[in-house]
């Protein structure tokens, strides 16, 4: 474990490869379409921690980042509701869900593409991370679920088993992402030269700045102006042809009305 990491915001396989080299992928429209908070917030109301007021007010949100992707307006917006929501709610509940989550909302998600460049750092002997925004006791999941080495996440705090509704640290975003690859990476003898990093936002540019092998996922339109003004490799995954990229983002947005609807529609069912 590393040292200066706390345990609660740092999840790995012990058996991970002993190299100097290692991966790190973003999640959300990176590893998977869309925002993997979101799909917390649906398990959560179906659980009847949220109200349907409150997944109609995330998936405002997640229908905004399919459309135009990572803001960091949006992003604090969302940690602090999910915050405010989730003070009370048993951490073993949330370590509980973490597969019927990943079961249900992030699996058919996952973009083969990205799984397969994971899948190929892996059998090249190196570790693979996940860095993300999300709480860690998802991330942890997902990793394992993806068979990754493990994952760095945003830490809220519990006490006595509840959580408080209080960060520990910071959000993992932005520049706090590139902060906790380094302290991994120098915990665990990683030579960040030799490191590759992915992600599909603007945001992210200080974690990929921080490895020797930046790469573009999906990016958005300032990530991937930077990337081919650093001449970085980009991959897109959400379509062949830019004129199909807005038949993709309706597809999402109507993804998203449709889950509303169903959630709406379930509501009024219950006797």
């Amino acid at each position: 474990m590393p040292s200066n990491l706390s345990p609660v915001t740092f999840a790995g396989l012990e058996s991970a490869p002993s190299g100097t080299s290692a991966a790190f992928f973003d999640v959300d429209n990176t590893m998977m379409r869309g925002a993997s908070l979101f799909a917390v917030a649906r398990k959560m109301y179906q659980r009847r921690a949220f109200t349907l007021r409150e997944v109609a007010w995330f998936a405002v949100r997640q229908l905004r980042f399919v459309a135009r992707g990572e803001n960091l307006g949006d992003i604090q917006a969302i940690r602090d509701r999910a915050l405010l929501l989730s003070a009370g709610f048993s951490v073993a509940d949330m370590v509980a869900l973490g597969d019927e989550i990943y079961d249900e909302f992030i699996e058919s998600k996952i973009w083969p593409g990205t799984r397969a460049i994971a899948e190929q750092h892996l059998h090249a002997g190196r570790r693979v991370w996940l860095v993300t925004a999300t709480p860690l006791e998802v991330a942890a999941v997902m990793s394992r679920r993806l068979g990754l080495s493990g994952a760095l996440g945003t830490t809220v705090e519990h006490i006595e088993g509840l959580y408080t509704g209080q960060l520990v640290g910071e959000i993992l975003h932005g520049a706090a992402k590139a902060g906790a690859v380094r302290i991994l990476a120098r915990d665990q003898g990683l030579d960040l030269a030799e490191c590759w990093g992915y992600s599909d936002s603007h945001n992210d540019i200080p974690m990929l700045e921080a490895v020797g092998h930046p790469v573009a996922i999906n990016p958005d339109r300032r990530l991937r102006r930077h990337a081919k003004d650093r001449n970085w490799p980009v991959y897109d995954f959400r379509t062949g042809r830019r004129a199909a990229a807005f038949g993709l983002k309706a597809a999402g947005v109507s993804g998203v009305l449709w889950g509303l609807w169903r959630s709406v529609d379930a509501l009024r069912r219950r006797p």
